[in-house]
């Protein structure tokens, strides 16, 4: 019975090509080849993507920042003015022992809770 190679067959042509010789230093190389390369594109990465985060906060912080105080008091000036005596008055008036339950409407297909 014949014996076969461990090694598989490979013609000049093929030896000659830059896949072939990479392939082969990296059974000798493999951390220089591929592990080095791995890891400065992950450092590099970290490099790169830190000023895009930073970015990414810092147009965050000009939406939602803390507001003084002044600009606390002027947010509510658009509304009425609101007087604690004059609603106090104006809930006393009205009559909340006599009211009447309505139904909402549903929309079209939602169940309206009656069995």
């Amino acid at each position: 019975m014949a014996v076969f190679p461990n090694r598989k067959f490979r013609s000049a042509a093929e030896s000659n090509a830059f896949g072939a010789r990479y392939r082969a230093l990296m059974a000798k190389h493999p951390f220089l080849l591929f592990g080095l390369p791995f890891m400065s594109v992950i450092v590099g990465a970290s490099f790169v993507l830190t000023p895009a985060t930073a970015i990414r906060y810092e147009r965050h912080d000009r939406k939602v920042r803390q507001m003084t105080r002044d600009e606390e008091l002027g947010v509510g000036r658009a509304g009425r003015k609101v007087d604690i005596r004059e609603e106090y008055y104006r809930l006393a008036a009205k009559d909340v022992d006599n009211w009447e339950q309505k139904r909402v409407k549903r929309l079209k297909g939602e169940s309206d809770g009656i069995l």
